[in-house]
């Protein structure tokens, strides 16, 4: 009789760690609180931790029972990868360091997972914490959505062959924090089903000094306008530069590009007229004459009759309440 594999259907939950001693005890607290049959094993990654704190809650962890993992610093995309490789379980679940975690993706998530073997990504909602509260309200997966931008934090449980397809996250990324994006991108454009939590996974630490802010100047997870805000970044420029330049996302990079263009075009519509926007409806076919860009362009022009019957509609309006003089 064969024996079942010790990973099947379990969790590995990956945490990265770089000198966040304190909070990391924290995040293990949190996963003792909601720890289950479903959960294999926690597996530390060191990523080159310099603090003699951090050293000391690393070494009373894994006199704990928890793996933990020492490399030298290579960025937090790295250091998933290594605690991923060294993983038992079916599916993965990493944590950074700073964050806590919830029961809704051992429990419901696995579920899910297990009954729909056509489900590659289950991802929830997250609760601010730090310096800012409130609920981290995560929409249903839309991929135009995220071509546009990410909103799927790297707290999110997926199957481990599915990291083996993609051959894991980017170590070369130009500086660190979009890290999730580009794999999440990367794991859509290879076929991964994405499905919608509408449930609090996890607490979402909101930190100044995070690593997110630090790389792009702002952290677009709690931006009021995180659309603007990167629009805005030249930094965050580069990235995506970075990121759609790979030939396996060439496809999203022309949808990227057709909907900035049509985007642009409303934006200019309302602000500058009709000559500049109609310049990028011009860019937007040059790139693309697909049905959705035609589509978006004839949403181009209801809103451009829109405009001019609004202004009709005040000229009349003010002809007409002009005093009159005898």
């Amino acid at each position: 009789m064969m024996s079942t594999p010790v990973g099947e259907g379990k969790v590995s939950i990956i945490i990265p760690c770089y000198n966040h001693g304190p909070m990391l005890r924290e995040a293990l607290a949190s996963v003792e609180e909601v720890r289950n049959e479903n959960l294999l094993e926690v597996i530390i990654v060191d990523d080159g931790s310099s603090e003699v704190e951090t050293r000391k809650i690393l070494s009373k962890a894994q006199e704990t029972g928890y793996v933990v993992v020492s490399q030298p610093n290579q960025g937090v995309g790295a250091a998933r990868n290594t605690g991923i490789r060294l993983a038992k379980g079916d599916y993965i679940l990493p944590l950074d360091s700073d964050n806590c975690l919830r029961d809704v993706y051992l429990n419901e998530g696995v579920s899910l997972l297990k009954d729909n073997l056509s489900i590659g990504v289950i991802y929830a909602d997250a609760a601010y914490f730090g310096e800012t509260s409130g609920r981290w309200h995560v929409p249903d997966f839309n991929l135009l959505s995220l071509i546009r931008m990410n909103f799927i934090d790297a707290c999110a449980l997926y199957r481990k062959s599915l990291w083996e397809e993609l051959g894991g996250y980017d170590e070369q990324m130009p500086l660190m924090g979009v890290e999730d994006w580009d794999f999440w991108l990367r794991m859509a454009a290879h076929g991964g089903t994405f499905v919608h939590l509408s449930k609090i996974g996890f607490d979402y630490r909101v930190r100044k000094d995070s690593m997110m802010v630090k790389a792009i100047g702002f952290n677009y997870r709690v931006a009021g306008d995180a659309l603007a805000a990167m629009m805005a970044s030249p930094t965050f420029e580069e990235l995506v530069k970075y990121i759609f330049g790979k030939p396996e996302l060439a496809c999203y990079k022309l949808l990227r590009e057709t909907d900035g263009a049509i985007c642009n075009a409303r934006k200019l519509l309302v602000e500058s007229g009709f000559r500049p926007a109609w310049e990028q409806i011009l860019k937007a076919l040059r790139l693309s004459h697909s049905p959705r860009v035609i589509w978006q362009i004839c949403s181009f022009f209801v809103l451009w009759f829109r405009i001019i019957a609004s202004r009709v509609k005040r000229r009349i309006k003010s002809k007409f309440n002009a005093p009159r003089h005898s």
